[in-house]
């Protein structure tokens, strides 16, 4: 009537690979990570006292894990001891979540990069990917942080100020009421550290001392006690305060108490849907086939600043930049254009105005210099309405990272009587412009190479790279926050993430092809 059922009887096989299908996900990691030299994990591993688990082994379990949208520590650890798969590739060993956290989030930090790029390498030396067309994209992932404990820069700065106003007035007040005491004082005394035009904690102690001195000869003075009480228990420890938001801070404009490292950023995935800044990093990827080829995370923004840094870590990874970079129009600048031009890279990057340019209310506005004549002998314009523009000077601009941009300045000689002027100009006088050359030149070539056959091709594919990427680690393996905090931690998830999807696609792929073959035979 029933089938036996027995739970006391030994069953054959007991070798739990029996029972892993042939072209399951956990092969493909396990056969990846066996190719990979021993010798790599040599960094993380400096000898000393009792043995530790094999770093293949725990590198399996943390990239299958992450293919299977388990990311907590403690979750791996469980799977681990429950389910076959991880079983097998862990070899029935079982590293505890402190193990796993500590292998995952230190241990392997400065190796990490090192299996990244030698798994990319097999993926190359099978045909998986070309390592010619590098398609770069950013996105945000909110930061594992409060997202209600935050600093503005902008807050700091507005606060630091009104505190050394207060800080000058007390000491103006001071001096006024005892300037007998000025001479005994010399050259460093209080009112010319009060007047200094940027009053730092240092100047700030050195003139509490200073009235803590004058104190001890005058204990009975109760403004000058009330006075030092307030610098002391008040004033020099906010000082102290908003010097410290000012160094996390940097170039940055916001950062969370709980993750100094996140910026505040307007995200996608928006539940309340009223545009709220949340703590997060920008995770610039450069893909090909949709395997991820490189990836950086940086904790700005916008993407234009990102991608040299981005593109400076693929090229230490790979030994050499990809023959040609594709990218949206957030990455177009002088800058961007300059750095591939200098590393000889083809660049098919948009520029902001390149699909405003192509309307018909861009190209009849005569108010654009794109639809005026430039002469390169005379180095003159020519408006619309037939007036030469000469040059007049030259000027320079340094961008964040230090990059100098040379502008040239022109002019009308008379706009006056012009009928055009109200379409050309709201200005008063004569119609001034400043044009950086070599920004029109880098757009010109980059217009030319998006509007050929091939770079429109190129353009076209983007749209189909990088961004399904991006949803697939987020909405289908639901990663839309990270586990750790802080850069480097963050940088290191990120790696995770970027090989489980690798070996993810490579797995898709295999699977695609060998069912077509299978297809084919019956």
């Amino acid at each position: 009537m029933y089938i036996q059922y027995t739970m006391d009887q030994l069953c054959l096989p007991m070798d739990l690979e029996e029972d892993i299908p042939l072209n399951h996900l956990v092969r493909v990691v396990n056969e990846a990570v066996n190719k990979l030299d021993d010798a790599i994990f040599d960094a993380a591993y400096p000898g000393g006292g009792r043995d530790s688990y094999h770093p293949k082994m725990l590198t399996k379990v943390i990239i299958y894990a992450y293919t299977q949208r388990v990311y907590a520590s403690r979750q791996i650890a469980k799977a681990v001891r429950e389910n076959i798969m991880f079983m097998w590739i862990a070899g029935r060993q079982r590293p505890d979540f402190r193990t796993i956290n500590r292998f995952r989030s230190e241990r392997i930090k400065d190796v990490l990069e090192a299996v990244f790029t030698a798994v990319l390498q097999f993926l190359a030396d099978e045909n998986y990917v070309q390592l010619e067309n590098y398609f770069v994209d950013g996105t945000k992932i909110e930061a594992n942080a409060n997202r209600y404990t935050f600093v503005w820069g902008k807050a700091v700065v507005k606060h630091k100020a009104k505190l050394q106003e207060k800080v000058q007035t007390l000491f103006a007040t001071i001096e006024e009421t005892e300037k007998q005491e000025e001479k005994t004082h010399g050259s460093g005394d209080l009112r010319e550290l009060g007047e200094a035009s940027q009053m730092t904690s240092e100047k700030l102690e050195l003139a509490v001392k200073q009235l803590e001195a004058r104190l001890q000869e005058k204990p009975k003075n109760k403004p000058l006690k009330k006075a030092v009480r307030t610098l002391r228990k008040d004033f020099l420890p906010r000082l102290q305060k908003y010097e410290a938001h000012e160094e996390v801070l940097g170039n940055r404009n916001s950062y969370s108490k709980t993750d100094k490292d996140a910026t505040f950023m307007r995200m996608k995935e928006d539940h309340m849907r009223n545009g709220q800044l949340k703590p997060g990093y920008n995770v610039q990827m450069g893909t090909e086939n949709q395997f991820i080829l490189g990836y950086s995370v940086h904790q700005r923004p916008t993407d234009t600043r990102c991608l040299i840094p981005h593109l400076e870590k693929v090229k230490s990874q790979l030994g050499k930049l990809p023959s040609t970079v594709i990218a949206d129009a957030g990455y177009g600048g002088e800058e961007n254009y300059d750095y591939l031009e200098r590393n000889e890279t083809e660049a098919i990057v948009k520029y902001s105005t390149y699909h405003r340019e192509k309307s018909k209310g861009w190209q009849k506005d005569i108010s654009k210099i794109d639809n005026w004549t430039y002469d390169a002998e005379q180095d003159t314009w020519t408006c619309a309405a037939g007036q030469t523009l000469v040059f007049r000077r030259v000027s320079k601009e340094k961008t964040e990272s230090g990059y100098e941009i040379e502008y040239r300045h022109y002019r009308s000689a008379s706009c006056e009587g012009c009928p055009l002027k109200p379409q050309c100009t709201k200005a008063q006088g004569n119609r001034e412009v400043k044009v950086s050359l070599n920004y029109v030149r880098l757009k010109n070539q980059a217009r030319e190479k998006l509007r050929s056959e091939e770079g429109y091709k190129l353009a076209v594919r983007r749209m189909i790279e990088p961004e399904p990427v991006f949803g697939d680690i987020k909405n289908n393996r639901g990663f839309k926050r990270f586990l750790l905090r802080g850069l480097p931690k963050v940088s290191l998830e990120v790696g995770w993430l970027s090989l489980a999807h690798n070996l993810l696609k490579k797995a898709a792929i295999n699977a695609k092809s060998k069912g077509v073959k299978h297809r084919q035979v019956a």
